[in-house]
């Protein structure tokens, strides 16, 4: 889209945005009813961190997927089933009192998750600008996390008052009703825009256009960025923050839970800043996820590092430099608007998205494992976060290099390209992939 926003697109956007709050709410959950579901269901750490990885896991294989059903079928149809599934989940979560059954209901509760974001973007790179796409990804997940915080104290408040089965059943049930309002409210165009044709996609075209979206440097560049920038965040707050803090700090649970409204905190406020920034300097956003990749490895060496408890007073500025790990994956989703064309920006974001959510489910499951392993020591099962982390900042090198070179082969082919950049030396002989 070109030119301003209308009213109606931004109402559109609030519509919208509403789910991704919700989703961001019943995602995080977890991360202070994850004690209470360890004695409701009977099981141990491990146990409980397969409920993370499933529900992760299941997002993580579906973005692909929902790309394509949202540039097949729409945004607001995809939505429209998103919250209703994220409703069903918590109902079904508020009456289960088995194992396998609690397990089914964070699988249904990440396959809505799943369908939520992609969605969004998709409907903000139709209805606004793009120089507004930054900002309006920033914004959207600085509301999200008012869901996250809703998923701290409040919810702690509720469990511990009226109980588990009231809790999860009033908020599910509200959550599916809210199907209707998306259903009724969000456009997939800004009016006067006619509908886009939707043809029927072909098992073969379907591969393409999604093999399509990974070959090209921009999507691989942005899958990597997301990889390394919100994954320890997401293992924290979805589910080993509150263990952690507790059995491995010894903080009252309530001063846990309070601790966790840093990140929302940092979320909200670092959001908007960084979409806003880069929007405006679209050269910033690689320096920009290099300064938080850099800062992360200090705050990890400084929290695994540490004799003894660890103080509120470090926890607190470590949580919110560590916060901005999700305002900075906004850039990967940036990348891939940039790189790839309106038709195809759908599976191109569900790529990206893929990234930071293999890289969380990869992290949560190993921290339970560890912790099986070496009796609840949790500073050794964290390692395994710095691992991820290493591990991701490599792959992400490698296509910042390559991307770089895909621009300066179109620059030289006189192609309009999203970012001006200055060669440097370590251009020189940067190689441009075929298909790895």
């Amino acid at each position: 889209m070109t030119g301003r926003a209308t009213r109606r697109s931004w109402f559109i956007w609030f519509a919208a945005v509403t789910v991704y709050l919700l989703a961001v709410f019943h995602r995080t959950s977890f991360g202070v009813a994850g004690l209470q579901a360890a004695d409701r269901f009977g099981v141990g750490a491990a146990a409980l961190g397969t409920f993370t990885v499933l529900q992760v896991g299941v997002y993580a294989s579906m973005q692909i997927p929902t790309g394509v059903l949202v540039d097949r079928y729409g945004p607001r149809r995809v939505l429209t089933a998103a919250v209703f599934f994220l409703g069903l989940g918590q109902i079904l979560l508020a009456i289960a009192d088995s194992y396998p059954l609690g397990l089914l209901a964070r699988a249904v509760v990440g396959f809505g998750d799943a369908l939520t974001f992609v969605s969004i973007m998709r409907l903000i790179a139709a209805h606004f600008p793009g120089r507004q796409y930054a900002l309006l990804a920033a914004l959207t997940g600085a509301i999200g996390y008012v869901g996250n915080l809703a998923a701290t104290v409040p919810l702690g408040l509720l469990l511990d008052g009226p109980g588990w089965t009231p809790t999860f059943l009033a908020v599910g049930l509200v959550t599916a009703l809210y199907s209707a309002v998306v259903a009724l409210r969000v456009k997939d165009n800004p009016p006067g825009e006619p509908e886009p044709v939707r043809e029927r996609v072909h098992p073969k075209l379907l591969g393409r256009q999604v093999a399509e979206a990974w070959r090209t440097p921009g999507t691989r560049l942005g899958f990597w960025v997301h990889f390394s920038t919100m994954f320890a965040p997401n293992v924290l707050t979805m589910l080993w923050g509150v263990p952690f803090l507790v059995q491995g700090q010894g903080i009252p649970k309530a001063t846990a839970s309070s601790l966790l409204i840093v990140f929302v905190f940092g979320s909200m406020i670092g959001g908007p800043v960084i979409g806003g920034l880069i929007g405006r300097r679209p050269s910033l956003r690689m320096p920009l996820v290099g300064w938080y990749i850099g800062g992360a490895a200090v705050v990890w060496a400084v929290l695994l590092g540490w004799s003894g408890t660890t103080p509120v007073a470090v926890l607190v500025p470590a949580f919110a430099f560590l916060s901005l790990g999700g305002p900075a994956s906004m850039i990967g989703f940036a990348l891939a608007r940039d790189y790839n064309p309106l038709s195809r920006v759908g599976t191109a974001t569900g790529v990206v998205n893929v990234g930071g959510f293999v890289a969380t489910t990869i992290s949560a499951l190993a921290v339970g494992v560890l912790l099986e392993w070496t009796g609840g020591a949790f500073r050794l099962a964290l390692l395994s976060v710095v691992v991820v982390l290493s591990f991701g900042t490599f792959r992400m090198l490698v296509w910042w290099r390559r991307t770089r070179a895909a621009l300066f082969e179109a620059e030289a082919r006189g192609e309009e390209i999203p970012v001006q950049i200055r060669r440097r030396r370590w251009d020189a002989e940067a190689p441009l992939p075929v298909s790895s």
